[in-house]
């Protein structure tokens, strides 16, 4: 099988226009983004089943939106547009607290002082069986032992255990 110049052509040639693709993958991108600014922070820490199954749904859907490419020019433009829009979110929260405040989740406190913070779990829809198996992992037995516990922006939880005496 072979390819005449045209054939070669057809295959690289775009057939989307540019800007085009450019203003698809950054409304999609931003979208995306804000999502899951929205989204509990649990879900960014640690993929449960059923988060995973609404990622790999909104990826699913996101590319139906990008467009279906038979050519590898519109494929090229439309991951530069992506890379390009999370190169640019970073530089602008390493450089400006205010978007960093906007795209990033403030650590959120979950113990104090060896005392559940029950509200601040169920706002991030976290079950206590769920906290208490994240401290067992951890290595600590009792929740006395813990002087905070704070659910970072990415999912994960820190722990600061008391001194021992």
């Amino acid at each position: 099988m072979e390819f005449s110049a045209a054939e070669w052509l057809r295959v690289f040639a775009p057939e989307t226009p540019v800007l085009e693709q450019i203003a698809r993958g950054s409304a999609l991108y931003l979208l995306i983004l804000i999502i899951t600014r929205i989204m509990p922070r649990r879900t960014g820490g640690e993929l449960g089943m059923m988060d995973l199954i609404f990622v790999i749904l909104i990826a699913e859907a996101a590319s139906h939106s990008l467009g279906d490419y038979s050519s590898v020019a519109d494929g090229v433009v439309m991951i530069g547009t992506l890379v390009a829009c999370n190169y640019a979110i970073n530089l602008l929260t390493y450089w400006s607290p205010f978007v960093e405040r906007l795209v990033s989740s403030p650590p959120l406190q979950v113990v104090r002082n060896g005392k559940l913070l029950r509200q601040n779990l169920r706002r991030e829809l976290i079950t206590v069986e769920e906290f208490m198996s994240h401290l067992r992992e951890e290595g600590i037995g009792d929740i006395k032992q813990v002087k905070s516990a704070h659910i970072e922006g990415d999912g994960k939880i820190s722990f600061v255990c008391n001194k021992k005496q």
